[in-house]
């Protein structure tokens, strides 16, 4: 399977690649970006998605992408804003829970593929955690350094990208949205 990702995020591609390693995956990089205005990571998914549609060669599959994390003390936010939210992710969200005793949160992730002739297919992923007090480990991007999954006392970054492959929320949305591309060429 043959995929352009309407993204700009080389680590997002990295991460759908380790996930559907039989896909061929390439990013679509577009002069001008859509407005994320949905009010859900699959409204924003679709929005990038039916964005690179319209750029991209008439054959291609297209696949939007929008993923975050949501933290139970703070209402649900950043949600669909987390990649806008501040520039200093780890560290200002590690402020805003100071004093907080609730630390659960988790990771959405969304992708919506649309194929050449328009028709389209979302899936769903989430990785329940809590957040850190602090950050640790080196791998992953984003807020892996203090989202700590259950089950585990490592965070994200910690545990490392070969297991995100595995496990991560847009690993999960990944192998959903491969079932649902078989599903549908039945």
């Amino acid at each position: 399977m043959q995929i352009l990702l309407a993204s700009r995020n080389p680590s997002k591609l990295r991460e759908l690649r380790d996930a559907l390693p039989s896909w061929e995956i390439e990013l679509l990089v577009t002069s001008d970006e859509p407005v994320e205005g949905g009010e859900t990571f699959a409204e924003n998914a679709r929005i990038k998605a039916r964005h690179g549609r319209l750029h991209a060669p008439a054959d291609a599959w297209v696949a939007g992408e929008d993923s975050g994390i949501e933290v139970a003390a703070l209402g649900g936010r950043p949600g669909v804003a987390s990649a806008r939210w501040t520039t200093r992710h780890v560290e200002d969200l590690l402020a805003a829970l100071e004093g907080f005793v609730d630390r659960r949160a988790r990771y959405v992730c969304e992708i919506v593929l649309v194929a050449p002739n328009g028709d389209e297919l979302a899936a769903h992923g989430t990785l329940e955690g809590v957040v850190a007090l602090e950050p640790r480990g080196s791998e992953g991007f984003g807020y892996d350094p203090i989202l700590v999954p259950l089950g585990t006392s490592a965070t994200v970054a910690e545990l490392g990208d070969r297991w995100k492959a595995e496990h991560s929320h847009r690993a999960q949305a990944a192998r959903e949205l491969a079932r649902a591309l078989a599903a549908a060429e039945r």
